[in-house]
């Protein structure tokens, strides 16, 4: 089938919406009825796309049910086409377009919980970087007067999530980690997602922590640990630095003066 006279744009749009008309000069090879021809290649696009989705998210999917999490998937495949031919890549605008969803109003934590998905399989396809362990940083931990100025690089796979909802707990529950009865979705969680080896962890940390690691992104040592602490009265920085140095979320430390390229 191809399109002689179509203009490239149409094709697409017509791809992706059924109510769209068909592109003009359709033809097919065999003379059969091009609008059947059509309807079965946007068919199969559309349940490619939505397989996609199914496979990045697929806790949320489970929480919301097949049919339910297929008809939103459906109106998102016609919202958002992929920009790029890497079907791994398609969905980063799921979470927000599920938050704005309609239908999906009463569960309030999932597009949070989508997030969490979505981080993780951002983890997995992230650059390689060698991780600092403790005996790398020993001497740079010994030196508290130069830790305030120190500018940490973490790991390119490491993200956090800030939710008002249990979405860690959530998540856990659906990978065999405790009863999802018992989970109380209105609970604050939040996450740290980062690679380890060939695997993704999803560890619980608290708000003062996660302000912390998120800060560090920005900014020195010092004022991402002012920021936990302001986030988080109980915020201790040696903890926070020691679940980043267990995780392997340093890949680089800088002091003021260091000659870096």
């Amino acid at each position: 089938m191809s399109g002689a006279d179509g203009h490239p744009g149409s094709f697409a749009a017509a791809l992706l919406d059924p109510d769209h008309p068909l592109p003009p000069g359709l033809v097919t090879w065999n003379g059969s009825d091009a609008a059947v021809r059509f309807g079965v290649y946007r068919n199969n696009v559309a349940v490619s796309l939505a397989g996609a989705l199914a496979d990045t998210f697929p806790v949320t999917r489970e929480l919301v049910g097949a049919a339910f999490f297929d008809a939103m998937a459906g109106c998102f495949v016609a919202a958002e086409p992929p920009r790029s031919p890497v079907l791994t890549e398609y969905g980063d605008a799921f979470p927000d377009f599920v938050a704005a969803f309609p239908p999906a109003a009463g569960l309030p934590y999932l597009a949070d919980l989508a997030r969490l998905e979505l981080a993780r399989v951002r983890a997995y396809h992230a650059a390689e970087a060698e991780a600092l362990g403790a005996e790398d940083l020993s001497g740079y931990l010994g030196d508290p007067d130069h830790l305030p100025g120190a500018c940490l690089i973490l790991h390119p796979s490491l993200a956090v999530l800030v939710s008002d909802h249990a979405i860690v707990s959530l998540w856990a529950a659906h990978q065999g980690r405790g009863r999802i009865e018992e989970v109380d979705p209105g609970r604050p969680e939040s996450a740290l997602i980062l690679r380890e080896g060939d695997d993704v962890v999803v560890l619980p940390v608290g708000r003062g922590t996660a302000a912390f690691i998120a800060e560090l992104t920005v900014a020195l040592l010092g004022a991402a640990a002012a920021a936990g602490a302001a986030k988080d009265p109980r915020f201790d920085l040696v903890q926070a630095l020691a679940i980043l140095i267990r995780h392997g979320g340093i890949a680089a430390w800088h002091l003021p003066g260091d000659h870096t390229t």
